[in-house]
């Protein structure tokens, strides 16, 4: 994959950013906080979108489903508008490179670095030591890897993400001091204006894939989406007003009206002023369907052709090898690994 170059003819940037097939299908936070900017991004960068199905199995999953859900998340990129000639699209357990790396980078990770990390902490205190395994632990090891290995110098991030990537620059940066310069240092890239999603039913929390309930999931049937909303919960009083701490549930409906319709939030509440909760509500679903029922079309075309899907991610795969092989290849003969007979 060589790089691309912009309109000017200068090589662009090179960026990396993946999803865990963790679920059966992405929720409109998934699409409006990450999806919806990797299409955007495409265009800037010369761009690498993973299905990072090696971190999905630091949790209990049965194989079927896993695959399952791979190919599913893969479609819904596509789906989505990343263009798989424009972009390398692939799933991780494809390139061998990221689990060899990992085990390089582990060596140059602290014990105390690692349990640092917030999302181990949480979910660690949630499942108990017994419950916890060492992939989960290693964890944002290997997403260091996975960013490492492409020389991206832009990565997409939300704030629960930080922390993860900051551990990626002190890995690069540690290893480029002992070994000499081997590995880029890459850089957040944060894309402004992305819509804040909160849970339906909890609108203080975060909309997630775990809470189900709460989550507007693009691949539902309509009567589900279209009862999740009209279900979801708002606030005391009428009126229809952008208060994030006096009315959040309120709040949240307006700002998945806004990012879907393109209206801005005080026109929003100006057209619903005198109006209710219910007409905000009826009015959403149809926004809401009118982007998920031609994103659930094109997803169901890709997974009723899984040849074709395959080969999509096959192509993606072998486009980004020669890019990871390199990088191990500069990485083995820094820290002094024989070179292998090829």
């Amino acid at each position: 994959m060589e790089p691309m170059s912009s309109d000017t003819g200068a090589p662009r940037p090179r960026l990396f950013s993946g999803m865990q097939p963790t679920q059966d299908s992405l929720h409109i936070g998934n699409y409006l906080g990450a999806l919806v900017n990797w299409v955007c991004m495409q265009e800037e960068f010369e761009a690498i979108y993973c299905v990072v199905d090696m971190h999905a199995i630091t949790v209990d999953v049965e194989p079927e489903l896993l695959r399952a859900r791979t190919r599913a998340t893969a479609a819904q990129y596509l789906a989505g508008g990343v263009d798989p000639a424009q972009s390398a699209v692939f799933v991780q357990s494809h390139v061998a490179e990221h689990a060899e790396l990992t085990w390089i980078l582990s060596c140059l990770t602290g014990y105390g670095e690692a349990g640092r990390m917030t999302q181990f902490k949480d979910k660690s205190t949630k499942t108990g030591a017994e419950g916890s395994n060492v992939g989960l632990f290693t964890y944002p090891i290997l997403m260091a890897a996975d960013i490492l290995l492409y020389d991206a110098a832009k990565v997409p991030v939300g704030e629960d993400q930080r922390q993860h990537l900051e551990l990626t620059r002190n890995l690069a940066q540690r290893f480029n001091a002992r070994y000499g310069p081997t590995l880029v240092v890459p850089e957040p890239h944060i894309v402004k204006d992305t819509a804040k999603i909160q849970d339906l039913a909890h609108p203080s929390a975060k909309m997630s894939k775990s809470a189900p309930a709460g989550a507007l999931t693009l691949l539902d049937d309509p009567k589900v989406l279209r009862k999740r909303i009209m279900s979801a919960v708002t606030d005391t009083g009428r009126e229809i007003t952008f208060d994030e701490e006096a009315k959040p549930g309120v709040a949240n409906l307006l700002r998945i009206y806004s990012a879907l319709d393109g209206r801005d939030i005080p026109t929003l509440e100006a057209d619903y002023q005198g109006r209710g909760y219910g007409d905000l509500k009826k009015d959403l679903v149809e926004v809401v369907l009118a982007v998920a029922t031609p994103y659930r079309e094109k997803t169901m075309a890709y997974l009723n052709d899984p040849a074709e899907l395959d080969r999509i991610l096959a192509d993606g795969a072998d486009r980004v090898r020669p890019i990871a092989r390199a990088t191990l290849d500069r990485v083995y003969e820094r820290v002094g690994f024989l070179a292998a007979r090829r």
